[in-house]
């Protein structure tokens, strides 16, 4: 057998095509990844067949002596062809590789969220949303704190951590710093995220690593059985604030863009076309993507989201960003939001007020001040609440940055030597 053939016999191997006793060049479809939710998905494909493994498994087939099927070629055709006549058919062979679709995306755990949870949509809209992206279930891995929305990684049928209180941010740096190959989502929730995990969000956020980070937004502790939240209003009762709240809640979305960050959205969870596009863009962006989602908690906080998801009222209460759209909004799109200074204010069309006067969406402006302003638009204040992309810019990412620094010491040092790093410098004696 010529070497071309070996290789290519070798690459098929390692792709996890199988052998057939009738021709040996036939590809067959890639066996379909176990579903389980405490081990992620097999690989699909390997890129470059592995270095000798002594006697391992060969790649891509557990149990197959690796070392005998570099050494053994594969059965005969039988056919005699000239060995550039299988190059070329082999070349020309197509490698079927399983297409995926939101039930491969499921895991066989039980889902056990109270029934009418708002984070079932949020779950379903992020299965069917993740296969339209083509990144592989064993690329994909979901870390989440302390809550009812960081159970998450256990109905998604990809690798994930349970991590700690607070502290998925953190998880996902270190993970995305070591294998910046890999897309990284962090789940968690208002207080997760906000209260205890606040420093770590920050910090995640403004180094822009090249992460997702999706906070379920109830404005209240479900898990915890009721205490207010860091997103509580002013003035909610209950079980530990039985007088009403006196914290002024925090705003994520305000939090997000202070600290720089580089894609800003929200969404509902009963909006689920809007809410699928919404994940979808964050995907698709290079950097720290932040997304809160509006979530009913509807046993501890129920309809605390009532007026941006009701049908009969969301289009009076909230508006939809578009790039490079005028602020438009209401039942008949008779409404808008104009600025007067400094300051926004509703204003009805009509009656020589035209759309050509309204504020303007620039989701790619690189000053984020009016993109922090629209954060600031409260229903309680009377403004529609904004939906949709906030921001959505290009900066450096710190994941490449810190590859950079460690190439250009590599370069500079060569590779290191652990030995010699122990015995330099100054040394002393214990006795």
């Amino acid at each position: 057998m010529s070497y071309s053939r070996l290789e290519s016999w070798w690459r098929r191997v390692a792709l996890g095509q199988q052998e057939t006793e009738a021709d040996g060049d036939a590809p067959v479809a890639l066996a379909e990844p176990p579903d389980t939710a405490a081990r992620g998905p097999a690989p699909v494909a390997l890129a470059e067949p592995p270095p000798g493994n002594g006697g391992g498994a060969a790649a891509g087939h557990p149990g197959r002596d690796g070392a005998a099927a570099l050494a053994e070629p594969p059965p005969g055709n039988g056919g005699g062809r000239p060995v550039e006549a299988d190059v070329a058919a082999e070349a020309a062979a197509p490698v079927k590789l399983p297409v995926l679709k939101a039930a491969d995306f499921a895991s066989d755990q039980d889902v056990r969220w109270c029934p009418g949870c708002g984070d079932y949509a949020i779950l379903a809209q992020m299965k069917k949303m993740l296969p339209s992206l083509g990144v592989p279930r064993e690329n994909i891995v979901f870390i989440s704190g302390i809550g009812c929305s960081s159970r998450f990684p256990y109905y998604m049928n990809t690798y994930g951590i349970h991590s700690i209180h607070g502290r998925a941010p953190a998880f996902a740096t270190g993970l995305k710093a070591a294998r910046p190959d890999l897309m990284v989502w962090v789940i968690t929730g208002d207080g997760d995220g906000l209260s205890i995990g606040g420093n770590h969000l920050m910090h995640a956020i403004r180094r822009n690593l090249d992460v997702n980070i999706v906070l379920f937004n109830n404005r209240i502790y479900g898990l915890t059985k009721g205490q207010y939240s860091p997103t509580s209003p002013l003035g909610k009762k209950t079980k530990t604030s039985p007088m009403g709240a006196i914290d002024n809640p925090l705003h994520p979305l305000s939090i997000a863009i202070g600290c720089e960050a580089t894609f800003v959205a929200r969404s509902i969870d009963t909006h689920i076309k809007h809410l699928e596009k919404v994940l979808r863009r964050a995907a698709e962006h290079r950097g720290t993507a932040f997304v809160e989602v509006y979530q009913n908690c509807n046993v501890f906080n129920d309809n605390a989201w009532q007026y941006a998801s009701d049908r009969r009222t969301k289009s009076e209460h909230t508006i939809e960003l578009e790039h490079g759209a005028p602020l438009v909004f209401g039942h008949d799109r008779q409404k808008g939001i104009r600025l007067n200074g400094l300051e926004p204010e509703v204003v009805a069309l009509g009656n020589g007020t035209t759309e050509a006067g309204l504020l303007v969406h620039d989701e790619k402006a690189s000053e984020p001040s009016l993109a922090y302003l629209l954060s600031r638009l409260r229903h309680e204040d009377g403004f529609p609440e904004p939906i949709g992309v906030f921001r959505a810019i290009d900066a450096p990412r710190y994941e490449e940055e810190l590859a950079a620094q460690v190439a250009s010491a590599r370069a500079r040092s060569g590779g290191g030597d652990l030995n010699a790093l122990f015995n330099s410098g100054e040394t002393w004696t214990v006795s």
